[in-house]
């Protein structure tokens, strides 16, 4: 009696490979290692992964300082990219997240998902941003605003009187850079030690912030990193001289009834960067659509003010 081929037998490599880069999720391609002789050596040649990122470190002070903010949240993502020089036991386990990543060869698009955001904001007050890194800031495009109404006029949260006008905003923008450079620094081993990958975003599930590298920022950074040109200061990317245009609408009513508050849309750009065009090009990619591309789209419509900002 001919014993009868297992269905996975058939399949070539090419196709598995597929259906490994369909599923992504890490922990999901770890267990498929287990499978078979085949399966496992397969795996680490999976080139699209995610990984997300469950727990984070609490902060060993009440200090309300930004940065122990980003430095608390931080200290347990900058562990995936960069062991302890002396490994105890703990983070030498086969479910450490380094040892992890360690195990795929080709990776050539990586997510990370954070547990949540950076930025502790005001009640009320919505930070949306997207930033495109080299070997620093090529752009970050900001959306803030203070709250969202139902199409009767109530507003999800109570109703709080809100001052400080443009210096509010600058703060804003300036809180969601140092929390784009400070994600972007602690990418720099990843980047390194994976050669072939050509896309990399860092995301939170609060869906707070994006920083995205594509190949040719990913290229920018191994070459600076490899000349020793990788520019940091306090455990962040430092972030070039900058132009920041900046649009500001009081109410903003949107297609369905639902209106923002004090609606602000910045694009940064080095003072290199591009002009009005380029800028419009790049909010209106930033959020995709619904109500914050909707809101993007409102507020090009206004007025911009021009503010230049040194390096920091």
């Amino acid at each position: 009696m001919i014993e009868a081929m297992d269905g996975f037998d058939r399949l070539p490599d090419s196709l598995i490979l597929l259906i490994f880069n369909s599923i992504s999720d890490i922990k999901t391609l770890i267990r498929c290692r287990s499978v078979s002789k085949r399966f496992n050596s397969l795996v680490p040649q999976t080139e699209s992964l995610s990984l997300k990122v469950d727990c984070v470190i609490s902060a060993e002070s009440d200090s309300d300082s930004l940065f122990t903010l980003f430095k608390s949240l931080l200290k347990s993502i900058h562990d995936l990219f960069k062991p302890d020089p002396k490994p105890t036991a703990r983070n030498q386990t086969q479910n450490s997240p380094a040892r992890i990543l360690s195990q795929f060869d080709r990776i050539r698009d990586l997510q990370i998902e954070l547990p949540a955001g950076d930025l502790k904001l005001e009640k009320g007050a919505v930070i949306k941003w997207r930033a495109e890194f080299g070997k620093s800031l090529k752009s970050c495009v900001i959306l803030g605003f203070r709250r969202v109404a139902n199409p009767d006029g109530n507003s999800a949260d109570e109703e709080i009187d809100f001052t400080g006008g443009l210096k509010t905003r600058v703060v804003w923008a300036i809180s969601a850079l140092i929390a784009a450079s400070a994600r972007h620094y602690l990418l720099n081993d990843v980047v390194k030690e994976h050669r072939e990958m050509e896309r990399l975003v860092l995301v939170d599930r609060e869906g707070e912030g994006t920083v995205a590298m594509e190949k040719e920022g990913l290229r920018e950074c191994r070459e600076a990193a490899r000349g020793g040109q990788w520019e940091e200061d306090g455990g962040r990317t430092v972030v070039p001289c900058v132009r920041m245009r900046m649009r500001h609408e009081q109410r903003v009513q949107l297609k369905d009834g639902v209106w923002m508050e004090g609606v602000t849309l910045v694009v940064v750009r080095p003072c290199s960067g591009g002009g009005d065009g380029e800028d419009a090009e790049l909010a209106l990619g930033a959020f995709g659509g619904g109500i914050y591309g909707e809101a993007v789209q409102v507020l090009l419509k206004n007025k911009s003010y021009l503010l230049e900002m040194n390096s920091f």
